[in-house]
């Protein structure tokens, strides 16, 4: 795992059970195929690398919704 991902991505979410639950989801989108919102640095980063990737740059958010009423935006957002 990149710490440098990691604690930049900390820094945009600083709840960890947050950023654990964005990531684990993030990793299995990429795992069923979605394509990553980042270039990859090698041909073989891992996935859990590219997803907090996603996060330290701002590509990734998490919003909690707690209304039934969800509205769609042109960012990508995971909604935990």
């Amino acid at each position: 795992m990149n710490t440098e991902y990691l604690e930049k991505a900390k820094e945009r979410i600083p709840n960890v059970p947050l950023l654990i639950n964005l990531i684990s989801r993030r990793v299995r989108q990429l795992n069923a195929g979605e394509r990553s919102l980042v270039k990859p640095d090698t041909l073989n980063m891992e996935k859990v690398d590219i997803a907090l990737k996603e996060v330290a740059e701002g590509k990734l958010q998490a919003e909690m919704v707690f209304e039934a009423d969800q509205t769609t935006s042109s960012e990508r957002v995971i909604t935990l």
